[in-house]
């Protein structure tokens, strides 16, 4: 059975950096296409970074563009995704996302993805 679960998620000062965890297991990260999506209250869930390793895709979001990096560890079966220079704009609940096909276009959208983490919580304040 496929399963994600996020973790690394925490209060964080402006500026700072976070790196979230998503756990994989029942399937091959190398198979499927990994994303990172957040949400806000009130507001629809945002896809904001996706890999492939098939397809060889790494995608951005303009909101996080040199700030996050997604990345992957096939011997831990772990994805995560590095953020730096935080800003209060990004507290949010942050979810991983997996799918075997690959986003037909970008921003990735919650419907391209069939399986989901629980999400984890960062908030970005002093």
């Amino acid at each position: 059975q496929l399963q994600l679960v996020e973790s690394g998620g925490e209060l964080v000062q402006p500026g700072g950096s976070l790196r979230l965890s998503c756990a994989a297991s029942g399937f091959n990260l190398d198979d499927y296409t990994i994303g990172w999506f957040r949400q806000v209250p009130g507001k629809e869930r945002e896809g904001i970074s996706c890999t492939s390793t098939k397809s060889g895709m790494t995608y951005y979001a303009d909101s996080v563009e040199g700030r996050f990096t997604i990345s992957r560890d096939n011997a831990e079966n772990r994805v995560y995704l590095q953020m730096n220079s935080l800003k209060p704009e990004d507290t949010a609940v942050y979810y991983c996302a997996a799918d075997p096909r690959f986003p037909q276009r970008y921003p990735p959208r919650v419907a391209d993805f069939a399986s989901w983490g629980q999400g984890t919580q960062v908030t970005v304040s002093s």
